[in-house]
């Protein structure tokens, strides 16, 4: 079963960011994939109004989440939706959340993920200085789901600087693992590789890290650099600027194997009750 990873160079227009969305989905799905994952804020990039935005789409004004059930359907294709503005469920006026959904190729929502950790930097770039908890508020689960590819596990972007999600991720099941990003060109330059291929050999899992990669309205430059990464930490595909369409076919046997001669997880002692305790000083 193949997978798709998506680069895109999205701006503050909806409708052209889901046109442009709709024909790199349109490739994929010729391409043979069953799933594909589109990056952080494909939808819009540059935007204000991310509760206006979240709100309207929560009391069913928006075109986004209508878009994303008809594209899937039509295309019978699952998709992972980069991240959306949602509030949470049933709170259409709360701070919404930076949504990572999982959409079936029926077009209904197998999964949603919020994003768990914020990006609230500083970064030696045109911006200077990144606020999301000004826009958005932190999920609080860790979401794995069955995809016809494998066990999908969900983060977004900024959690890749934080392994322990993944641990939990690759505890659950997880067996490929989506990443949509907008990495900035300064830390994508610096740790991007790093970090998916990190991601890849720990929890010997596929990396599906799909990227903004471009110029975008404010002068925010991303570092693109959209990946797959197999279980051993080999990139099988990439693309550096511009938007693209990457294609992958899952090796569940070779990751099986990987697995059982390398079995990290049965090693692991982190997490082993009372394997682990502080160690005590004294002044």
């Amino acid at each position: 079963m193949k997978a798709a990873v998506i680069q895109m160079v999205s701006q503050d227009d909806v409708q052209s960011n889901l046109r442009q969305a709709s024909r790199l989905l349109e490739q994929a799905a010729s391409g043979g994939a069953r799933l594909a994952v589109l990056p952080e804020n494909f939808a819009a990039m540059g935007r204000a109004d991310a509760a206006a935005i979240g709100r309207a789409e929560a009391l069913g004004e928006g075109p986004i989440l209508p878009w994303l059930k008809r594209v899937a359907c039509d295309l019978r294709l699952w998709i992972v939706a980069g991240t959306i503005a949602l509030p949470p469920d049933g709170q259409p006026r709360a701070k919404p959340h930076a949504c990572s959904l999982l959409i079936d190729e029926h077009g209904q929502q197998v999964a949603r993920y919020d994003k768990l950790h914020l990006f609230d930097v500083d970064v030696a770039d045109n911006r200077g200085r990144y606020r999301e908890s000004d826009d958005y508020a932190p999920g609080a689960q860790v979401v794995v789901a069955d995809t016809p590819v494998g066990r999908l596990g969900l983060s977004v972007c900024y959690d890749l600087r934080f392994p322990e999600l993944y641990s939990h991720l690759r505890a659950a099941g997880a067996e490929l693992i989506s990443a949509p990003s907008a990495f900035t060109a300064v830390t994508g330059a610096a740790h991007w590789d790093v970090l998916i291929r990190a991601r890849a050999i720990e929890t010997q899992c596929y990396m599906l890290a799909a990227a903004q990669g471009g110029l975008h309205p404010g002068q925010r430059q991303t570092h693109g650099h959209a990946a797959i990464v197999d279980p051993w930490g080999r990139i099988v595909a990439q693309q550096a600027q511009g938007e693209a369409v990457l294609l992958a076919e899952r090796d569940s046997d070779e990751q099986a194997s990987i697995r059982a001669r390398m079995p990290v997880i049965d090693h692991r002692r982190f997490f082993s009750q009372g394997a682990l305790r502080p160690a005590h000083t004294s002044e």
